[in-house]
């Protein structure tokens, strides 16, 4: 027995899918799809913008496509999980790479789809309201959305063409080089060498002393590649400055709100809401202070756990019960898919050599079901970890049997409310259920770490970004020293005077792979956004009580087949108002308020 259950319980059953990565039936469903894409392909390429191709031929190809969709869903899903349980296993390897190459070949064959279609819509804008079309309207409204930045399909290829060798190339550097830096840390009194992934674990140590050095010998190593990283993010952050610009974007961000499905006057409020709170979160890092007996706490203290926080083991029978019971505590049906996940063997929790870092939930709309990856190592961060992505499993749940595959998947901001809400579930649960103050302040503590970080930390990466773009426009050169001269300014707005910082910390952007990523900018608001949405929807359920179930399943029933300011106002408010934002400010000070009681 392992964790309170037996080692097959710990173990995901993949077999509804397939019996292994050498099942013949893959190579047949692979030859099946690539038939089925090459017919699809040979019935609409360069008929889509014609006369007689109306909402009856277009509800006939999204169907289409949605069947070529769905059973290449099945073949990529068992390939990427089958490599992520154990990515030393030659054939795992073998079907992860294979799996890969079939999902290019054929996205690149099926790019016209939003070509010709978005073209279609925007041009005949009354298709949208077309009731032969009711089930894809807001998929058509986001596609239509797109087509005023699309470019030629020539100079889409030749921008694909460019960024292998260049954004790409740099992305890829800033990854490679982090990745491969050795660093000198004091572990609990030993000096050891440790690669980057090592010392990056020692970040939230229990050790103060350990912290600090882990701190100190990370910036300061990237402070002495600053050249490298500041290289790289320059000329990421300018390609995009020009692509702004061809692409005709009126601001830096409105690819990021396309993509999120949100306006700007959204991010505007949702940001202007952070501004005016920053001082809630000083007022938490002061409290934890005190908790850590501390006059002000150190960069290396922000996400660090309380001193005397129980060091009790929680196992993974413990932690399935726990969550099974506050799912239950919200609605017996809600917590209809955890317990499904745990029947079927769905989540792969043994902790093993080979084994992805991490933990995420894969959804498989074919088996209307979810696939949990987490090392789950008996700590109270790994029950939140579990109970957040069975959030998504509850969500995917859901979303599977009401909406079309099109439809069924969330953008950033709405795909964390399950996951988000769940956690705020199990706190209330381990609150209730803690026998001493001490457990009570390790909880509160968790809690406000983590969502501090989500909320208030990564707002002052949204304005590290802008201040970038700005700074391009003015015709600065940003160099590193430029680079941190905009960070700290973001990062200070948040964090005020209530922090110790030393001076290479001033890098510490350097680390975070969001800034690098090619052509996907802004990668940092909708986890703010996410972050307060549930918070939000959280009070309103704890002032409606019972009332609040069928909005919030009503909500993740959705899907993507409405945008985030439609399913809010399913709960009566305006996401686009302040006020909104600031109901998920109230729950983050009402957990600091109750910290603070038990001082």
């Amino acid at each position: 027995m392992v964790n309170g259950m037996n080692e097959k319980e710990m173990i995901w059953d993949l077999t509804d899918m397939f019996s292994s990565p050498k099942d013949p039936a893959i190579d047949r469903k692979i030859e099946e799809i690539r038939e089925k894409t090459k017919k699809f392909v040979e019935k609409y390429q360069g008929k889509i913008n014609t006369d007689r191709f109306g909402a009856e031929e277009i509800k006939e190809l999204l169907e289409e496509l949605e069947e070529i969709a769905v059973e290449f869903d099945r073949v990529e899903t068992f390939g990427y999980l089958s490599f992520s349980a154990n990515m030393t296993i030659p054939e795992n390897q073998q079907i992860y790479n294979k799996v890969k190459e079939v999902e290019a070949e054929i996205s690149q064959k099926l790019t016209f789809v939003d070509l010709e279609l978005g073209k279609k819509v925007y041009e005949n804008k009354e298709l949208i309201d077309d009731p032969i079309l009711k089930e894809y309207k807001h998929y058509l409204e986001k596609l239509m959305r797109k087509v005023p930045h699309q470019l030629s399909e020539k100079e889409e290829q030749i921008i694909i063409e460019k960024d292998q060798n260049g954004i790409e190339a740099w992305s890829e550097l800033q990854s490679q080089w982090l990745n491969t830096r050795k660093f000198e840390v004091e572990v609990e009194g030993v000096k050891k060498i440790l690669s980057y992934g090592e010392a990056n674990s020692l970040l939230n140590h229990p050790d103060r002393k350990t912290r600090e050095s882990a701190y100190r010998a990370i910036y300061t190593g990237l402070g002495r590649d600053e050249i490298v990283y500041a290289t790289a993010l320059r000329s990421i952050v300018a390609d995009w400055m020009k692509m702004v610009k061809r692409r005709k974007y009126k601001r830096p961000v409105d690819a990021a709100l396309i993509a999120n499905d949100i306006e700007y006057k959204t991010l505007e409020n949702l940001m202007k809401t952070v501004e005016k709170n920053v001082g809630l979160y000083q007022r938490y890092l002061r409290i934890k202070a005190k908790l850590m007996g501390l006059e002000k706490l150190a960069c290396w203290d922000i996400i660090a756990p309380l001193p005397n926080a129980p060091k009790e083991k929680i196992s993974y029978q413990k932690s399935k019960e726990l969550i099974i019971e506050a799912y239950e505590s919200f609605d017996e049906e809600y917590a209809s898919a955890v317990k499904e996940m745990f029947e079927k063997n769905h989540i792969d929790a043994e902790i093993r050599l080979g084994k992805r870092n991490g933990a995420f939930c894969s959804s498989w709309y074919g088996g209307k079901t979810s696939y949990i990856l987490q090392s789950y190592g008996e700590t109270l961060a790994d029950v939140y970890i579990l109970a957040h992505e069975l959030g998504h499993t509850t969500h995917n749940y859901y979303a599977q049997r009401a909406q079309r595959y099109l439809n069924a998947h969330s953008g950033m901001i709405i795909a964390e409310t399950a996951s988000i809400f769940g956690e705020l579930l199990m706190t209330e649960l381990l609150l209730k259920k803690a026998k001493t103050k001490e457990e009570k302040q390790a909880i509160l503590a968790h809690v406000l770490d983590e969502a501090g970080m989500a909320i208030f930390q990564v707002s002052a990466r949204f304005w590290f970004e802008t201040y970038m773009y700005e700074a391009i426009e003015r015709g600065e050169y940003l160099d590193g020293e430029t680079q941190t001269k905009y960070w700290t300014s973001g990062r200070d707005k948040v964090y005020g005077d209530a922090i110790e910082w030393f001076d290479e910390m001033r890098w510490e952007y350097a680390i975070k792979p969001h800034y690098y990523m090619p052509n996907f900018r802004y990668y940092n608001f909708p986890y703010v956004a996410a972050q307060l949405l549930v918070w939000g929807l959280y009070q309103i359920y704890k002032k409606k009580g019972k009332e609040f179930v069928p909005t919030l399943k009503a909500i993740l029933s959705a899907g993507g087949s409405k945008s985030p300011e439609e399913l809010v106002a399913l709960a009566g408010f305006d996401l686009s108002k302040e006020e909104f934002w600031q109901l998920g400010m109230k729950q983050y000070e009402d957990f600091v308020s109750q910290l603070e009681e038990l001082i």
